[in-house]
């Protein structure tokens, strides 16, 4: 055969039954110490909280991965882990940008950056324009400005590092199921619920909604087989030491000491927060009993949770480490989504406005109460800023921005709310892909609860914990499935 009819047949084969050229994969990974200065107002309670210590430094931790036809980029995503409380849209947009000037061609909606939800690290709004501006700062304390501006920065180096470091490795994915967070909303007989309720009461009848025990892993080799990264889905928020008056990681910072313990102390390890608005590391019942083997077993809670995530992380690991993949599909997504907005009746209206003005002469009569009494003041304050919104706006929406990254196999999601957990199973059950990660609080965390939620009410179900309801997290859970199974029916 000649070489013209070889080249001919050749190319006639490739019209008929072309072939997928796989992507090779390049990962790169870096970690930023991100705690403040002291002393720094801490985010998370109604009371204003002053840390004059760190017990753990606070962390942004990197992966930077892109996808390559011979030198041709095909996709690319960067993924921030942060020991935050949530991203502020302000936060997020400040290290969009430094990181876009210093990266050329980065297409820099391509960042995710995702909150492991302590409520031990710094406050992030200082202004009355910001939605969840809670606190008046005092005098003396690190002004947000500033620890925003240190964020931005040693997370945007971080991220450069990272994606200068990015280099030809393999990944896999695992699944290995063990309890971390509890359901923490009590139902009684009246059909009423309560965030943390007694369930010793007679009046007790459930807890509201589906415990997800799952934790989703992501590990990451480099070309020569060693271990550099790892992602861990978990859904439980960070906040066993949410009362705390310094700064802390929570359980992350030993979920990390102890999986670099047995891995490397150069890997690095992004924690994930599944969807988990109705969860919570705290135990609501047994209580005596968890008490006793915690004691016997000479650890602390924090340490048990850490504990646990740790083996199963070591358990995952072991499973899957000889099924690694170095050509994988990488696609990544990103839409902005209009929600329908929840609308503020009357009554929810007057009844904010009762609290507001209430806390708001308790002020006036007594200063020393400021710290108790403003962040109420402006939480149901900003119920009555919707209402009036809405009545020239009848029908109101709220952008929010999601992604969806498929990576061989699996796909992650992210969503920027604190969203129930049924709403996490919705999406799921639904997808196609073999694993689906869904990642909460990939932006400003207001709650997100289910239609059960708020017909039982209760704080995190109310009005003043959300400004979307139901009908925007059933959208939210289609148009994520929908992009999902997209990927998956697009031409391989």
């Amino acid at each position: 055969m000649n070489l013209t009819r070889y080249l001919t047949i050749f190319v006639i084969c490739q019209l008929l039954f072309p072939t997928v050229q796989a992507s090779e994969l390049y990962i790169g990974k870096a970690t930023a110490d991100i705690t403040p200065a002291m002393p720094v107002a801490l985010m998370g309670q109604f009371n204003l909280r002053i840390a004059k210590t760190a017990d753990t430094p606070l962390t942004a931790n990197i992966v930077a991965l892109e996808s390559r036809d011979g030198t041709q980029s095909v996709d690319a995503t960067i993924i921030v882990s942060c020991d935050l409380i949530y991203i502020s849209a302000q936060l997020l947009a400040m290290v969009r940008a430094e990181a876009g000037k210093r990266i050329k061609g980065l297409d820099v909606n391509k960042i995710i950056l995702n909150a492991t939800h302590t409520h031990t690290a710094p406050v992030l709004e200082d202004g009355p324009d910001e939605a969840s501006f809670l606190y008046p700062i005092p005098k003396g304390v690190v002004p947000v400005k500033d620890y925003k501006a240190l964020f931005t920065k040693k997370v945007a180096d971080a991220i450069v590092q990272a994606w200068n470091s990015r280099a030809p490795g393999s990944m896999t994915w695992g699944l290995n199921r063990t309890a971390v967070g509890y359901n923490r909303r009590s139902v009684y007989a009246d059909k009423k619920t309560i965030m943390y309720g007694k369930t010793n009461s007679p009046e007790f009848r459930n807890l509201e909604g589906y415990e997800d025990h799952d934790i989703n892993s992501l590990f990451f080799w480099n070309k020569a087989g060693k271990l550099i990264a790892m992602s861990l889905d978990v859904a439980c928020p960070a906040q066993e030491l949410e009362h705390q008056e310094t700064v802390n990681a929570d359980y992350w910072h030993l979920v990390r000491q102890g999986l670099q313990k047995k891995f490397g102390a150069d890997v690095c390890v992004l924690g994930w927060i599944a969807a988990a608005g109705d969860q919570s590391p705290h135990t609501m019942y047994r209580k005596s009993a968890d008490e006793r083997m915690l004691k016997l077993n000479k650890m602390t809670r924090l340490e048990d949770i850490a504990q646990r995530v740790i083996n199963s992380a070591e358990a995952s690991y072991n499973a899957v480490k000889n099924d690694k993949h170095t050509n994988v599909k990488l696609v990544h997504k990103v839409e902005k989504l209009k929600l329908p907005m929840r609308i503020i009746t009357a009554a929810e209206y007057k009844e904010s406005m009762a609290v507001r003005d209430e806390a708001a002469a308790i002020m006036a009569k007594d200063s020393s109460t400021v710290g108790a009494q403003y962040a109420k003041m402006t939480w149901f304050g900003d119920v009555l800023k919707r209402y009036d919104w809405q009545q020239k706006n009848p029908d109101p929406t709220y952008e929010s921005e999601i992604h969806v990254v498929r990576i061989g196999d699996i796909v992650v999601c992210t969503n920027q709310f604190e969203l129930f957990t049924d709403y996490g199973i919705r999406i799921q059950a639904r997808s196609k892909a073999l694993q689906t990660f869904v990642v909460q609080l990939a932006g400003p965390g207001t709650y997100l609860p289910t239609e059960k939620a708020i017909a039982g009410g209760g704080y995190s179900a109310v009005c003043q914990s959300n400004v979307v309801g139901a009908e925007g997290g059933q959208m939210l859970v289609d148009r994520t499935v929908a992009l999902i199974d997209g990927m998956w029916e697009e031409k391989e």
